[in-house]
């Protein structure tokens, strides 16, 4: 069983000159996630502290069971915003039921977790392409924005979907307060000139810190300047949440789509990291990571927390080494929770509202979907997919849109393989794409065709028209041989199988001889145990296109 515990591994070649670098990474991590944590709570509908419980021991979780070195676990906006639209309605307006579901959501994604590890299930990661990815950011992005703004502005907002939340938003326009606006505002733009003058510095802590001293003293909270409110001193108390049944029925899917958003975002930080950093990412040990990290947080009274980009690259520009970072990060916010949360209670929210603005900036990859409409149009309206289904559906609505996109996109592009006609290039006896290559010289009285693609259930009808679509286009002379060349289709099921049967049996009818040749040892085995080979002639590794044409030019 040591081999699940990574610290075994890391620890045992820890060298002492990394100790610095974690502790100072730790403590680094911590002041970034003080400011984000307290946004990212009141973005999810949850007393301040709770997010920062995440923090505290989401990252000791991680620590002992991930196999990522720099990945920083907590909360994170689209899962905020994901427990902020659906646990509502399950609590039904009772605070402490909202409290007791968010931390039942977590336990029930570190369930998941477990089962998933159990299975083998690490092809989730591929469930949700890269392209669908960048939509779905950018929608979250935007739904965000949209929650913060009324803040930001000191207006109510409202709404359900971003865009009722923008016209709500408008038609209170008229109702902001100067100075909230003001303080929001210059909380922004300090904050977007550190990100771009003093990148991996705590400048969101300062800015909060100000923020509190200014509230303080020049009495802002008399003045109608919302502001977070008294946090309870002390760390944590363990206890297993309490839910009924009506709960669970509404808390599982809203805990498939956190597992989810949370996986996929962890490992595509953590293969970034794992390989910039020359170590292999354990792509199983990451359920086992997110798990521990979540159940951490639930019995933490917290709610679900995951890998975030933004606070991992802040822990690796620190210097991380280890996870070690992450225990020093979660002594860091122990010491603030205990010695100075009464510190805190002056914020003002819309400076809250700030940091999340900025904290979601690099959601907003503009550029790789300008890239996607230059270079693949497919990818392109697969992320625009998942950009709408996110503004029009919600972020939980969304991420599992998004999923049923990215597996639907995968199944239409395997049903439609390009069937490539064969030509030899000319002076060679070599034979490629006549389509691509016109100056390919046919073969006299043959056809040889090439599926690029394994040959499924999905696409064997395809297949098979293409051939017979070239059959018909060859009137002009009399077809004597069909030539069906293998070696781009590594894979075949039943449904290739029958094709290739039914194909056979119309070219005899018609007098045409079929063959096939390239094919790999895995699909010579099956066509051989389905029969084919010997209605055919044989399916030999060395019967090639040259053999069965005799050289013909």
């Amino acid at each position: 069983m040591l081999k699940y515990l990574p610290p075994v591994t890391w620890l045992l070649g820890y060298r002492f000159e990394w100790l610095p670098r974690d502790i100072v990474a730790g403590v680094t991590l911590a002041a970034y996630a003080i400011p984000v944590s307290l946004a990212y709570a009141g973005l999810a509908g949850l007393p301040p502290q709770v997010g920062i419980y995440g923090y505290l021991l989401g990252g000791l979780g991680y620590a002992l069971l991930g196999s990522s070195r720099q990945i920083a676990i907590g909360p994170t906006s689209a899962i905020s915003l994901m427990i902020a639209a659906s646990v509502g309605a399950m609590a039904g307006g009772d605070l402490q039921q909202y409290a007791q579901i968010a931390s039942f959501t977590a336990l029930a994604v570190a369930a998941i977790c477990m089962v998933a590890w159990l299975l083998r299930l690490s092809v989730v990661a591929l469930l949700i392409s890269d392209s669908i990815l960048v939509g779905f950011k950018i929608g979250a992005g935007l739904t965000i924005a949209a929650t913060q703004l009324p803040g930001l502005l000191g207006v109510p907002g409202g709404g359900h979907n971003f865009l009722e939340r923008l016209y709500l938003l408008g038609g209170q326009l008229g109702d902001t307060q100067s100075l909230i606006v003001a303080i929001g505002a210059s909380a922004l733009g300090v904050l977007m000139l550190g990100d771009r003058w003093m990148p991996g510095r705590p400048v969101a802590l300062a800015v909060v810190a100000i923020a509190i001293a200014c509230a303080t003293w020049l009495g802002w909270p008399a003045q109608g300047v919302p502001v977070t409110g008294e946090i309870p001193a002390g760390l944590p108390s363990f206890a297993v949440p309490q839910f009924g049944l009506r709960e669970v029925e509404g808390v599982f899917p809203l805990a498939a789509g956190c597992f989810l958003l949370a996986y996929v975002e962890g490992v595509s930080a953590g293969r970034a990291f794992a390989a910039k950093h020359g170590y292999a990412l354990d792509m199983r040990q990451e359920f086992l990571g997110v798990g521990a990290a979540n159940l951490a947080a639930a019995l933490g009274h917290g709610y679900p927390v995951a890998g975030g980009l933004s606070q991992s690259a802040v822990n690796d520009k620190a210097g991380a080494k280890t996870p070690l970072a992450l225990v020093f990060a979660s002594i860091t916010l122990a010491l603030c929770l205990v010695y100075f949360a009464s510190l805190i209670e002056n914020l003002p929210k819309a400076v809250l509202s700030a940091v999340v603005l900025t904290a979601i900036v690099s959601l907003f990859d503009f550029r790789a979907l300008a890239h996607m409409w230059r270079v693949s149009r497919i990818d392109f309206y697969a992320a625009s997919i998942a950009l709408a289904a996110v503004l029009l559906l919600g972020i939980l609505n969304g991420i599992l849109l998004a999923s049923l996109a990215s597996v639907a996109l995968l199944l239409a592009h395997a049903s439609r393989p390009h069937v490539a006609i064969l030509g030899r290039v000319p002076g060679t006896q070599s034979f490629s794409d006549m389509e691509r290559n016109p100056d390919n010289e046919p073969l006299p009285g043959a056809i040889v065709v090439r599926p690029e693609g394994s040959l499924i259930y999905v696409n064997a009808a395809a297949v098979s028209k293409a051939v017979q679509d070239r059959l018909a286009g060859s009137s002009r002379s009399p077809v004597r041989l069909l030539i069906c060349d293998l070696s781009a289709s590594p894979f075949i099921d039943l449904a290739g199988a029958r094709m290739l049967h039914d194909l056979h049996a119309d070219l005899a009818a018609r007098g045409i001889v079929f063959r096939i040749v390239g094919a790999h040892s895995y699909v010579r085995d099956f066509l051989r145990a389905d029969g084919l080979s010997d209605k055919i002639g044989g399916i030999d590794r060395t019967i090639t296109i040259e053999s069965l044409t005799g050289g013909s030019r």
